[in-house]
């Protein structure tokens, strides 16, 4: 088809009401780029639909992931739609509450790489969810429903984010120090290995992370925990052993493949990655391990129309499926209805059933009331008390 014949077809679609004239520039846009047509209309509606384009600002935990999701996602949407994408790397989203609320607005801040339906409540109860219009995203539907109902239950009117992809905080260990007999006979303990010490590693920046493993190390339920005193003595257990607490995904990866650490907490596709750079770095999952999914969170303020075009590209197949590659997490898409290819199939967590019935979630029923005081707790004990 060439140019003239494209362009009018476009202005037909606008005519008859088929496309809206946004997303009548962003086609245009679209479709210059992708023949690599140079001069005459294509070219010049393409310069105009990137120049009306809108901004839309990202935050996500760096590393891999946000190299991932520009390489995969946002570069290919920014082409063909004319939008922006600004992403930044957040050490977690209390940091960018904390910002949000001393600004007294969202400004600068649209979209999250949210941890889950524990943080969904936590934004949506301070205030800061929208509904997004689900017919703007059409690839929803090929959403695992086991992903899209913790969400909705805490917003039965409409979603305020779109699930994105899951794995799980287990335990990984170089295993040239250490043996995965010892591993697996330790389990959640293999943290409070003393033999170890000044060689363990741990996420500081998530109270309920290091309560978690406190609970499985003090022999209790997670989502029921009697006694909370055990879970922060183990807690000083394990601070006591520590070299450091990472604050990213980032650091977390570099302490393991430097051997500045040989044992930690960690993410599944932080370690998939290591081992995919050749890092003698093993994962298990204890009995009980935390897993996790994560959101595309649309913060109240934002360009709705422009991030819902941006979470629908997201969740193309093509793009989600590409991004999970790349980060190494498996994405939110339903295995039974969309094919996986052998590089999906074979990362940590990844469930072919769709039904992620193996995993074990934190319940924010649970966890969310507990934020307030919890955490003030984790910080006394991280300083020393």
């Amino acid at each position: 088809m060439d140019d003239t014949t494209r362009y009018a077809r476009l202005r037909e679609a606008v005519g008859n009401g088929d496309v809206d004239r946004r997303s009548f520039f962003g086609l245009l846009g679209a479709a210059g780029l992708t023949t690599g047509l140079s001069g005459g209309i294509m070219s010049a509606m393409a310069t105009q639909a990137r120049a009306a384009g809108t901004e839309l600002y990202f935050e996500g935990w760096g590393g891999v992931v946000s190299e991932a999701l520009r390489e995969n996602a946002f570069n290919p949407y920014q082409e063909a739609t004319g939008n922006t994408v600004v992403d930044a790397t957040f050490g977690g989203e209390n940091e960018v509450l904390t910002k949000i609320k001393a600004a007294g607005n969202t400004d600068g801040h649209n979209i999250l790489h949210s941890s889950g339906v524990n943080w969904y409540k936590r934004w949506v109860d301070n205030g800061y969810a929208v509904q997004l219009n689900e017919d703007n995203i059409p690839n929803l539907s090929n959403v695992m429903t086991a992903m899209i109902d913790p969400f909705r239950a805490i917003t039965p009117d409409g979603l305020s984010a779109v699930p994105y992809d899951y794995g799980t905080t287990g335990i990984a260990y170089n295993t040239k120090y250490v043996s995965e007999e010892k591993a697996r006979e330790l389990g959640a303990n293999l943290l409070l290995d003393p033999e170890l010490k000044g060689k363990i590693g741990g996420w500081g920046g998530d109270w309920a992370n290091r309560a978690w493993y406190g609970a499985l190390q003090s022999g209790q339920d997670p989502n029921d925990i009697q006694d909370w005193d055990a879970v922060w003595d183990k807690a000083r257990e394990h601070r006591d052993l520590v070299l450091k607490y990472w604050s990213s995904g980032a650091e977390l990866m570099d302490l393991l493949a430097k051997e500045e650490i040989y044992v930690t907490e960690a993410w599944s596709g932080r370690v998939a990655a290591l081992q995919a750079q050749g890092h003698p770095i093993a994962y298990m999952d204890p009995p009980n391990g935390l897993a996790w999914m994560e959101s595309m969170f649309v913060l109240k303020g934002s360009p709705l129309e422009a991030a819902e075009e941006l979470l629908n590209f997201m969740l193309d197949p093509q793009t989600a499926i590409a991004v999970a590659v790349g980060q190494k997490y498996p994405p939110s898409l339903d295995p039974t209805k969309i094919e996986m290819p052998e590089e999906v199939l074979n990362l940590p967590a990844f469930d072919p059933t769709g039904q992620l019935e193996g995993l074990v979630f934190r319940d924010p029923m649970v966890w969310n009331p507990q934020e307030k005081e919890q955490s003030k707790m984790w910080n006394r004990v991280q300083k020393g008390a």
